[in-house]
């Protein structure tokens, strides 16, 4: 009779995993399943007092949700921070990683060190210096567009400059990430091309054009993907800089969410608007794949 056990490499190679599928399972989708869950429920802090006030409500949190005016200025306000806040900031890490890359630049490893210092300053920390920054009467930033002639521009005051100035610092914050990903893909792309196309009379224009951003490709998809994804999050620079306002044009959807949750107690909306936002990335992930795949055909 064949036995139907397990070799012994096999039972081996699934105990060294276990551990990291049972914290996966534990930390991941147990909650993910849970949040689902409470998503279809009128859950809030009468349930929460006691579950026998809990009601099972099915969709009727989502069609709500799509009947919130508030909802819909939050995507709205995201839509604007990632349209514009992605390109920013993957132009910035695009020229910085160029910068590092040129032959002609000299302490590399300074510039790399000051240009990713941001990414792992604490947010609230360097948001709080932000706002003397983009202060109407005090700033820097007033003040050095005042060389120009530029009148003071109230930053966090205006409806029509809130979301830039976090933008603004959001690109500034979050940029030298990408740039470090980019540099590496730079580093990877052989010499030898490089020699090849200026034999062939190739300038710097044409070198980048036919050699960098076509060998880059793949790199920047993968940043863009996770670039897109973060700023779909946006969360604490509106909460530390201007808790929503001013006039809610700066409420991202994961800041409607926390309000839902942890300022109204509706955790079943909160999370029902998790589950629209993952529907949004995921489906906006997917559109990106297959640009990038049409550009290769």
């Amino acid at each position: 009779m064949q036995s139907t056990s397990l070799p012994a490499s096999r039972r081996a190679a699934w105990c060294f995993v276990a551990p990291a599928l049972i914290a996966i399972a534990v930390f991941f989708f147990l909650p993910v399943g849970a949040a689902l869950v409470m998503s279809l429920t009128d859950f809030d802090i009468y349930a929460l007092a006691d579950l026998r006030n809990l009601r099972f409500v099915g969709l009727r949190n989502y069609i709500e949700l799509l009947q919130t005016p508030l909802f819909w200025r939050a995507l709205a306000n995201t839509f604007y921070f990632v349209i514009v806040g992605v390109p920013l900031s993957m132009a910035a890490s695009l020229g910085a990683a160029l910068l590092l890359d040129a032959r002609v630049t000299w302490l590399k490893g300074l510039f790399r060190t000051v240009y990713f210092a941001p990414v792992v300053t604490s947010l609230v920390a360097v948001a709080v210096i932000w706002r003397y920054l983009l202060h109407t009467r005090y700033g820097m930033v007033n003040y050095v567009l005042s060389w120009f002639g530029i009148g003071p521009v109230d930053w966090l005051g205006d409806p029509a400059w809130g979301m830039p100035a976090i933008i603004l610092f959001a690109v500034w914050k979050n940029f030298g990430y990408n740039m470090i990903i980019l540099l590496a893909g730079l580093q990877s792309i052989p010499r030898d091309l490089y020699e090849a196309a200026e034999i062939d009379g190739a300038g710097g224009w044409a070198q980048f054009r036919y050699v960098t951003w076509p060998m880059l490709g793949p790199t920047l998809l993968m940043v863009s993907i996770l670039s897109m994804s973060g700023y779909f999050q946006l969360f604490a620079e509106p909460y530390v800089m201007t808790q929503g306002g001013p006039v809610q044009s700066t409420v991202s959807v994961l800041y409607f969410m926390y309000e839902q949750g942890f300022k109204w107690w509706n955790l079943g909306v909160a999370s029902a608007v998790a589950f629209v936002l993952f529907a949004i990335m995921f489906a906006v992930t997917l559109l990106q794949l297959r640009i990038a795949r049409g550009a290769e055909a």
